[in-house]
């Protein structure tokens, strides 16, 4: 029987009021711990080379990888505000990947070299070749700088050509795929920032407040998520003003200048022919409710040195949020260059002033303006629905996606950029999550200006299509032919059993020649040439298999239904040399994550393949299969409503389901001890741990990693739910694990990152759900890591993570 809304109120205070109680009791000083050897090896194993195609497909880049950070590295100073985490010593970001190494070799996988001139204990990030493949750069990180470097093919010297780059904002801004610089057109010249020289000495707020801290709202709507690390007082705002200052710089390939003023810039992105700038810049006021991103932000156009030409848009301060499917903010948005034109700008408005419920023909128009961007924008093309993105491929023919979240629709339309409302043709249309359905994407490949256009074959009458090929047997990628004229399609290439391939490059259409990434359930992800034509291929890469000691580990996609009828999977995995008639049931591990749909038969598709090698990443409980037990990896738990009904609106019933269904399953096949499952999550799959072990007796224990517990400190919504808590009270009392606490009676070992900083899952919320299971007597243990943010880092960490899982899951499930 359904709670009163007072009745939920009402017990919704008692747990707050529980949860907020101290427990002395029970606390451990513990220090790092280590598990099984077997577990140590995996986490351990060698990281296999990222691998960096050259744009002219003449070169491949090995770029060594290094193990695992320390907890040592986390711990260095780090500076958490306005939605970013600094480096203060480097005046970059923190927490950052690095490689150690660069190797060279040619595409045919000979000829390997290695780059000199490097610097002793180097740190690579954003590796980027020039747009004609002649030239590479890259950022070396030292203990109090990051550096840039830029390296020739044809002698591999590298040399060094600034210190000192300002890197805070490389991942918020468009420099987040190129490490922080821009090559231009030239091929010689690069676009970097640099630390302002003068800005003196770190400000050193003082500890003595000289007033309270503000926030004030006058009358105006919106919602704002559940932010972490903003600006919290006047002192962050000095610290934060200080370090994402910066002077952007150009180098020649002779030498450094200066373009512009100094500034705090998210973005500097050049035209294609490199003799304009497309610049973003971050102004007053700062914020404390949302991060330096919907601060006030002007874009405009500087000439290549640095003279402001026109602004476009003075975006201002954005604390209220649009909310709800397909809401964005009025005004423009979604700035860019065009890739077919030497230098032409655009962006989007919406027609409907960002509400979707408003009643109107179109509701977005795409605008552009031309250098020397003196005169009015041209109205170019409006969209039905909200725009996505335009693929250019020449002055006759582009590609045009639009859709709707709500519903999850995509339309992909063709049209002349000559004419481009007149000549829209429909292309194709489909759902997002209908994976079976999915046509691909049409291919690109570089043109004059290095920037990514339509790659046309046949006298331009055909495009090329790539995809996952998702299908009943799993994903089959392939490489088709798409008839402009007609739309009919041709199939070139498919992936086959018992290999999964995929397309990295096409070298060339008309010799039949591509790059692919080719592995089979024993072979390890290899990089090879084939021809399309006569199926031949040669290796690239000969990477070994990093995890000698999952040798003999069996895998399978395995097939089911739930008790309604929607088809489930999940992959199972089986340890070596495990014998079912003399070895008899296993311990079980069934790890998931639940998704929402809106349609059944897209929720029961098949995801991944069953013929891809499997890697395993040092936190995975994957390396569980050593010690004996049988694991459920990425099982299918869809959460399904179908035409007014909301997924959510059957949330715990549906979990339940999933559960059993994979359960069963199991059981039926012989490989689990339907009394020995334990279940597991990471994130949402915490949150659905949670969940299953307050709502069903299904599971031995459970173990919950990083989640949310208490919906309520989500008030806006959450994952894909739009209704807020006032509108819809009873679903986020019944979703919340934290206001049942009462009914949770089997294990659960709750762990937590100290440093998450992931929207909505704040390190209280597994604090307060700890206290709360406490309270009503549940067994519960709760293991915060520090340093650690919302996915875990450090060798340390990881190691002892696995300790402390796999101690459970002996005490609560194996000996059961």
């Amino acid at each position: 029987m359904k709670k009163s809304l007072f009745g939920i109120i009402s017990s919704a205070i008692i747990i707050v009021l529980l949860g907020l109680s101290q427990f002395i009791q029970g606390q451990e000083s513990l220090i790092y711990q280590l598990p099984p050897e077997a577990i140590i090896e995996v986490v351990d194993a060698w990281q296999t080379p990222s691998v960096s195609i050259s744009p002219d497909n003449s070169f491949v880049a090995l770029l060594e990888r290094p193990g695992l950070k320390t907890i040592e590295d986390l711990s260095r100073e780090e500076l958490r505000i306005a939605g970013l985490r600094i480096d203060p010593a480097t005046n970059g970001t923190s927490r950052q990947s690095y490689q150690t190494g660069i190797s060279i070799m040619k595409i045919d996988g000979t000829g390997l070299r290695k780059v000199t001139g490097l610097p002793s204990n180097l740190k690579i990030s954003g590796f980027t070749w020039s747009n004609d493949g002649s030239k590479f750069a890259f950022t070396n990180t030292t203990a109090k700088s990051i550096e840039l470097w830029v390296c020739d093919v044809s002698d591999l010297k590298a040399k060094k050509i600034a210190d000192n780059l300002n890197q805070v904002l490389v991942r918020g801004g468009r420099y987040s795929r190129s490490g922080g610089f821009t090559w231009l057109s030239d091929n010689q010249s690069i676009i970097f920032q640099v630390v302002d020289s003068e800005r003196g000495p770190r400000p050193k707020p003082s500890s003595t407040p000289a007033g309270p801290v503000v926030q004030e709202n006058r009358g105006k709507r919106g919602a704002a998520r559940t932010f972490q690390d903003l600006l919290k007082n006047p002192g962050d705002k000095m610290i934060f003003e200080y370090f994402a200052t910066s002077q952007p710089m150009i180098y020649d390939g002779s030498g450094v200048m200066q373009i512009g003023p100094g500034g705090i810039y998210s973005s500097i992105s050049p035209s294609p022919d490199g003799h304009y700038l497309m610049v973003s810049e971050v102004l007053k006021p700062f914020s404390y409710v949302v991060p330096y991103y919907y601060f006030p932000t002007k874009t405009s156009i500087w000439d290549i040195k640095g003279k402001e030409l026109k602004v476009l848009y003075d975006m201002p301060l954005r604390e209220n949020l649009p909310r709800g499917f397909d809401v964005v903010f009025p005004g423009p948005r979604s700035f860019g260059w065009r890739a077919d034109k030497p230098a032409t700008a655009y962006w989007v408005e919406a027609l409907d002033e960002g509400n979707p419920k408003k009643e109107v023909e179109y509701r977005d128009q795409f605008y552009t303006i031309e250098a020397p961007f003196q005169g009015d924008p041209v109205e170019f093309i409006a969209t039905k629905t909200r725009f996505s993105n335009i693929t250019w491929g020449n002055e006759n023919f582009a590609v045009l996606y639009e859709g709707m979240r709500k519903d999850r629709s995509r339309i992909v339309s063709s049209f002349d950029p000559s004419n481009p409302m007149t000549s829209k043709k429909l292309m194709m249309e489909y759902k997002t999550d209908d994976r079976y359905g999915n046509p691909g994407r049409f291919y690109t490949s570089r043109n004059n200006y290095g920037r990514r256009v339509l790659l046309f074959t046949d006298k331009s009458k055909f495009l090329i299509l790539t995809g996952q090929g998702s299908s009943p047997e799993g994903d089959r990628p392939f490489i088709r032919k798409y008839n402009i004229q007609s739309g009919e399609t041709t199939e070139l290439w498919r992936s086959e059993a018992p290999f999964y391939e995929s397309v990295q490059e096409i070298i060339s259409i008309k010799k039949n020649l591509v790059i692919t990434s080719r592995q089979s359930k024993k072979l390890p992800p290899n990089y090879y040439l084939r021809n399309l034509k006569s199926g031949k291929i040669s290796a690239i890469t000969k990477f070994e298999n990093p995890y000698p000691s999952l040798e003999g580990v069996t895998k399978e996609l395995v097939k089911y239904k739930r008790a309604d009828g929607i088809d489930l999977s999940f992959t199972l995995y089986l340890p070596a040399e495990y014998d079912k008639e003399k070895d008899g049931p296993l311990p079980t591990v069934l790890w998931a994550y639940p998704r929402e749909y809106e349609d059944a038969k897209a929720a029961g598709q098949v995801s991944g393949s069953p013929y891809s090698f499997t890697r395993v990443r040092a936190g995975s409980i994957l390396s569980y299969v050593t010690q004996g037990y049988a694991i459920l990896s990425n099982a299918a738990f869809p959460i399904v409503g179908e035409g007014e009904v909301k997924p959510n609106d059957g949330f715990v019933e549906q979990l339940v389901a999933n559960a059993e269904a994979a359960i069963n399953k199991a059981v039926e096949m012989g490989v689990t001890d339907p009394k020995r499952v334990a279940v597991g999550g990471h994130s949402y799959g915490a949150f659905m741990t949670a969940n299953l072990l307050t709502h069903s007796r299904l599971f031995a224990a459970g173990i919950a990693e990083s989640g949310a517990y208490n919906r309520t400190l989500t008030p806006f919504g959450f994952q894909s739910e739009r209704r807020t808590y006032w509108e819809a009270p009873e679903l986020y009392y019944t979703m919340s694990p934290f206001m049942h606490a009462d009914l949770v009676k089997d294990p659960i070992l709750l762990i937590h990152g100290i440093a998450d900083n992931n929207s909505g899952t704040f390190p209280i919320q597994s604090k307060r759900y700890f206290s709360a299971l406490k309270g009503h007597g549940a067994t519960v243990r709760l293991v915060m890591l520090p340093m650690e943010s919302h996915g875990y880092a450090a060798r340390e960490s990881l190691l002892h993570k696995h300790w402390e899982t796999l101690q459970w899951l002996e005490k609560y499930v194996k000996n059961h």
